[in-house]
């Protein structure tokens, strides 16, 4: 599904994260989604957990959150309160629909799977924190659709381990996304390279998820051979919301959609490629011209020829085969040198 709309569209996949930028309204991730649908994201993607489906309701201290962007949360208390209810994603999968784009989600758990499978999720993501999830990995690998894994904070062999239990469990179209867990990343955080380990490594789809402030890193990233970029939307103007410092608002998000599909032709083709409207100015390089007025059997030499602009005549990689030779008729000053007009010139041999 994502290579194929990748090579149909020729140009990176933009995928919209909603995560909790509705900041618990129905109603605020409808516009988000019709937000994403106007400034042509082409997958708007959710996220289908609950709290309880990923920590404990405790207040012991390894729950607590002691730095970072979310620092002085409550592990529950911060999903509790970022979560999209499960009541919603149909509704949100429905309204997308009408829309006529793209929605797919984030499950963090098996009953997530579950739930998705009976609204017709089309293709599922496995978050960077689930990359250890291994039951997680099974389950949705086993729904045989396409399956997207964010790598942040992985090394290569837990990368490899996730790739592979995929495979296994039934995953036949896997991307993988080179990811920054650092909330929000700054741009000494970022090897791009990554990509390029990461694709001759796994031999798939590569794409990344962007989680700066810096749009620049994304481009980057595409133009470093990022097929997929996921960067987290909000409203026009918005002002509040744990994920909004990393998010893209309304008319950004158009902005950010044209420069990642700039980046994408200027990163142009995988073979040596030359424009033909740059072609056009070969003329204007060197080659070889009479520089004095040449006689019939004169001989020629470094006085009476010169490799100059424009290139119509002689290439000058001939220039030290033709000094000696004779030429075989009159050649006037600022005539163009070529082999017919040389005695015992060959350029086949020469």
């Amino acid at each position: 599904m994502i290579k194929k709309l990748i090579e149909k569209k020729n140009k990176p996949i933009l995928i919209g994260e909603v995560s909790c930028n509705h900041n618990g309204k129905i109603s605020n991730a409808k516009k988000i989604i019709k937000l994403a649908k106007k400034n042509k994201v082409d997958f708007v993607k959710l996220q289908t957990y609950t709290a309880d489906t990923i920590t404990l309701k405790s207040n012991k201290n390894d729950f607590k959150i002691k730095k970072g962007l979310w620092k002085g949360y409550n592990l529950w208390d911060l999903y509790n309160s970022a979560q999209t209810p499960f009541e919603w994603q149909k509704i949100l999968f429905d309204y997308a629909k009408k829309l006529k784009i793209k929605c797919f989600s984030t499950p963090f758990d098996e009953s997530a799977v579950d739930l998705l499978e009976e609204i017709n999720c089309p293709l599922y993501k496995v978050a960077s924190f689930e990359i250890n999830h291994i039951p997680l990995i099974k389950k949705i690998a086993e729904t045989k659709k396409p399956l997207i894994i964010s790598t942040g904070m992985a090394d290569l062999k837990e990368i490899d381990f996730a790739f592979n239990t995929a495979s296994k469990y039934g995953s036949k179209e896997i991307t993988l996304l080179y990811c920054v867990s650092n909330y929000p990343s700054k741009i000494e955080d970022f090897n791009l390279k990554n990509i390029e380990i990461i694709k001759k490594r796994f031999g798939c789809t590569v794409g990344f998820s962007d989680h700066s402030m810096d749009n620049r890193i994304a481009y980057s990233a595409v133009l470093m051979g990022a097929d997929l970029v996921e960067k987290h939307i909000a409203l026009n103007n918005q002002k509040k919301s744990h994920d909004i410092e990393f998010s893209i608002k309304g008319n950004d998000i158009k902005n950010f959609r044209e420069n990642i599909d700039m980046a994408w032709k200027l990163r142009g083709k995988s073979y040596f490629y030359r424009n033909k409207s740059e072609l056009n100015y070969k003329i204007y390089t060197r080659s070889i011209y009479a520089s004095k007025n040449i006689l019939k059997n004169e001989i020629i030499s470094k006085n009476n020829i010169k490799v100059v602009r424009p290139g119509f005549g002689m290439h000058s990689k001939f220039y030290y085969k033709i000094l000696g030779k004779k030429v075989k008729k009159n050649i006037k000053f600022g005539d163009r040198i070529s082999g017919n007009s040389i005695l015992n010139f060959n350029k086949k041999k020469n």
